[in-house]
């Protein structure tokens, strides 16, 4: 006899059962039929990249603008 009992020893082989063959079946399912993936990944989308924002400013603009800051402060 084995150390498990009988009900837990059917339970763990249809666990076991239902593990195995969820996959398969879905592999089956999407590799017989191109058209089912292509239903089910066309109403996803995957990437959303978000709108592009203002650019920062250039390392000239931001000396010119530097410049204009110490011209104003010393101006005062």
């Amino acid at each position: 006899m084995s150390s498990l009992g009988t009900s837990k020893g059917i339970l763990e082989i249809a666990k076991f059962a239902v593990y195995v063959t969820v996959p398969i079946g879905l592999m089956y399912f999407f590799a017989s039929n191109t058209k089912n993936l292509q239903r089910v990944m066309g109403n996803r989308q995957y990437v959303v990249y978000p709108p592009e924002g203002p650019r920062p400013p250039s390392p000239e603009e931001l000396r010119e603008m530097a410049r204009e800051l110490a011209r104003k402060r010393d101006g005062h």
